[in-house]
């Protein structure tokens, strides 16, 4: 497969669908649709309409692949090949206005996520990755390459975390990172799992850990950070809905036990 020319396809179909939403949300707060695991774990209507769009490009242009969607909308396939979605990853950023939602693509194959992209809706930036091959944001100049944040110790670490929308599963996790605070240089929760992992690929974030995550959240980037020489890991194995880890190799195992001792 021609990762590369399949990465600028998505890339086509993202940007499309980033212009329908922007052009569609209404100003000031956007209406909830439905809710999910909570009462604050909402869903869109526009959620909804570009997940409907993107898989149905994604299935006109490659309709032996599978798709599988945040809002529900999976399909099975025959390819060996999966596209994983998630049409607005931040989705109360973007209920409240909040400039930090994207567009989140992987694709998997065996298992393996081949390829990510990610665009922040709000801002415009773009961020791709293809495994073995780096990964990159785009700039008017072009592709520039990400290489990841520079070496510091953990105490030194701006690190990004996230909140479940379940309550018991939320207040452990605020108990574990007021533990975690006093042993980094200080945490920041920006809302959106795709576009944290990506700064973190690009070098304004030093780690990252939350709870909770599924494909979708997952997928682009964390190949991104694997691709710029991150390591991500789960607290017994490789990352998962348990926990997703992710900081340079060289503080990796010291992060984990850290994480460890706090609660996570």
């Amino acid at each position: 497969m021609e990762y590369a020319a399949m990465l600028e396809k998505i890339r086509e179909f993202a940007l499309g669908a980033g212009d329908w939403v922007r052009t569609q949300r209404p100003t000031g707060r956007v209406d909830v649709a439905a809710t999910k695991s909570s009462p604050t774990d909402v869903v869109t209507a526009l959620d909804r309409g570009c997940e409907d769009r993107l898989r149905s490009q994604i299935l006109r242009w490659r309709p032996n692949d599978a798709f599988l969607g945040e809002e529900g909308q999976s399909v099975s396939g025959t390819s060996g090949l999966e596209w994983i979605v998630d049409p607005i990853d931040g989705t109360v950023n973007f209920m409240y206005g909040i400039g930090g939602y994207a567009i989140s693509i992987g694709a998997r194959v065996q298992g393996e996520i081949v390829l990510g992209y990610i665009l922040n809706m709000a801002t415009g930036e773009e961020f791709g990755a293809i495994r073995g091959q780096g990964a990159w944001r785009w700039t008017a100049e072009g592709r520039q390459p990400m290489l990841g944040p520079p070496r510091v110790t953990i105490s030194e670490s701006l690190v990004a975390t996230g909140f479940n929308y379940t309550q018991d599963l939320r207040e452990k996790q605020g108990q574990a990172v007021a533990k975690l605070l006093p042993h980094v240089r200080d945490i920041r929760r920006c809302g959106s799992a795709a576009l944290d992992l990506a700064a973190l690929a690009d070098g304004r974030l030093d780690a990252y850990v939350e709870e909770g995550l599924k494909p979708w959240d997952l997928a682009a980037g964390a190949l991104m950070c694997e691709e710029v020489g991150l390591t991500v890991t789960g607290l017994d194995g490789p990352a998962s809905e348990r926990l997703v880890l992710v900081s340079r190799t060289d503080v990796s195992r010291d992060f984990l036990s850290l994480a460890r001792r706090c609660g996570f």
